[in-house]
Formats: C-alpha cells, sequence, structure tokens
C-alpha cells in the first residue's frame, strides 16, 4: 500500500509543478473542454443522463470501452469517431507531458546522487 501512495504523491507534487507552466495549463484546458464537449453533446444526441454522458466521454478517451454504452444515433456514431481522433491526440498529449516531467526530475535526481557519491 505505501508504494501506491508514495506514487501517487510523487504524480500529484508533479502535477502541481507542472500547472504552473503554460503550456500545461493550456492542454489542461484543451482536456477538460474535450471531455465537457462529449459529454454535452452525448447528453445532446443519445439522451443520455449527465453522469453517463460523462462516464462514456472518460472511458472513450481512455480507450478502456466497456461497452455497457454505445451510440445508437447516425450523429452520435459520427461523433465518437471524430471525438476519438481529436481526443486522444489531446489526452495522450497532456499525459505525455506529465509522464516526462515525472522521468526528467527522477532522471535529475539520479545525476545528483551520483555527482555526491562521485565526491566522496
Amino acid at each position: 500500500m505505501l508504494p501506491y501512495l508514495i506514487a501517487l504523491a510523487m504524480f500529484l507534487r508533479s502535477f502541481y509543478n507542472l500547472l504552473k507552466k503554460p503550456e500545461t495549463r493550456a492542454l489542461l484546458s484543451a482536456v477538460v473542454f474535450v471531455l465537457i464537449l462529449g459529454t454535452y453533446v452525448y447528453h445532446s444526441l443519445e439522451g443520455w443522463g449527465w453522469l453517463d454522458s460523462f462516464y462514456f466521454s472518460v472511458i472513450t478517451l481512455t480507450t478502456v470501452g466497456y461497452g455497457d454504452f454505445s451510440p445508437q444515433t447516425d450523429m452520435g456514431k459520427i461523433f465518437t469517431i471524430i471525438y476519438i481522433f481529436v481526443g486522444l491526440g489531446i489526452l495522450f498529449g497532456f499525459a505525455d507531458v506529465i509522464g516526462n516531467f515525472i522521468v526528467e526530475r527522477r532522471m535529475e535526481r539520479l545525476e545528483k546522487r551520483r555527482q555526491r557519491r562521485d565526491l566522496k
């Protein structure tokens, strides 16, 4: 349990530090916009509730796709095709920025440890 809490703490700390950068805030805004757009469109086109629409947007963009919901209207299906291509690019771009930041910080810490060890 402790390793998971440590990993979560590292992720949250990195996420907080990343939000100080304008490009990261822009990507986060794009992710939030895409999720809100998907939620609204599925609510309007498919007649699903707000929570179901948001749930479908999230599981679609994270490529989980449980299959418990699927668009039934032609417009919903067309929107989903476009939504997946656009949304995946934005979401994975955001995840890539977070992942690179975490790796860079880890490499910096390892380099500092090597330098300290070499000085001894």
